[in-house]
């Protein structure tokens, strides 16, 4: 068993059971909705349709980071048990959370300073995120060491591509990412906007598509333009949607019918209550490994 502690956050979008399995801790965002804080606890405690019919009301919700305090109390015990740490934070394009964690690691190394914690900055969100770390604690059961592992997290994070479609604009707008009057144009024409990550963890436009299934189509595509291996890409593939099995499954197929070799089924997730605070409903997203990721 490895002498270290493989940890990332919520934002992961992983299902509780499945950090559990892979032996990953995790800590925990937060959100507010109607001015009510709540965990961001991976649907425990509030059902993802419950958070999203709410949305769709109207309801307004806030996203809150963990603090560097609260990354103290969380690293503390690892420490205290003999463990060193890696941890994974949520892109630092999107949050100050790597800031927080990386504050807390230099405060705690030198309280403890035969104990090494390393926090590595993903650069990616959603399912994105947590098909990294998914890879990651793959590596770590092989057997590889805790540097050589955040060695091999750096080269290779920008390798995990990040294609997001959305087919209701106002949270976008609301977020600052599509401009009002984009916004409105898009709702008026159903226009669904094709982002993706770039190189420095930021959500960038890329394509209009219009109709829904225009960009059903679009997104398979960018996989296999720049999927690892090609159509032979062998490795596994995660989608995260708000809501919408309706428009994730047909991806789900696609990919599969697209990339025969690949490891296993779609994993298909729900987008969190932090990301998807962002999102809104009607968002799907699709990750897998592949070229370096550029601006």
């Amino acid at each position: 068993m490895q002498n270290y502690i493989l940890s990332a956050t919520s934002t992961a979008d992983l299902s509780k059971e499945h950090f559990e399995s892979r032996g990953i801790p995790y800590l925990c965002f937060h959100f507010t909705m109607d001015g009510v804080e709540h965990i961001d606890d991976l649907g425990q405690s509030m059902s993802f349709d419950e958070f999203y019919r709410q949305m769709e009301k109207g309801v307004i919700t806030k996203t809150s980071q963990p603090s560097t305090g609260q990354y103290l109390e969380y690293f503390t015990p690892f420490l205290e048990q003999g463990k060193d740490i890696l941890h994974v934070s949520l892109s630092s394009g999107l949050s100050g959370e790597f800031n927080n964690a990386s504050l807390a690691a230099r405060t705690l190394m030198e309280k403890y300073p035969e104990r090494k914690i390393i926090v590595i900055d993903s650069l990616g969100a959603s399912s994105g995120y947590g098909l990294f770390v998914d890879k990651l604690a793959d590596l770590r059961d092989e057997g590889m060491g805790m540097q050589e592992l955040a060695d091999w997290a750096e080269e290779h994070k920008l390798n995990v591509h990040h294609w997001f479609f959305s087919t209701d604009l106002k949270y976008y707008v609301r977020g600052g990412r599509i401009s009002r009057v984009s916004g409105f144009l898009g709702g008026m024409l159903h226009i669904c906007p094709l982002l993706n990550m770039n190189d420095e963890g930021k959500l960038i436009p890329r394509e209009k598509c219009r109709p829904e299934r225009k960009a059903i189509l679009r997104i398979v595509e960018k996989m296999k333009q720049h999927a690892e291996g090609g159509l032979d890409y062998n490795g596994k593939v995660y989608i995260s949607m708000s809501a919408c099995p309706e428009l994730a499954e047909p991806v789900a197929k696609l990919v599969e019918e697209a990339f025969p070799k690949m490891q296993g089924k779609v994993l298909i997730n729900s987008i969190g209550t932090t990301i998807g605070s962002h999102t809104g409903p009607g968002t799907v997203a699709l990750f897998f490994f592949g070229d370096k990721r550029g601006r």
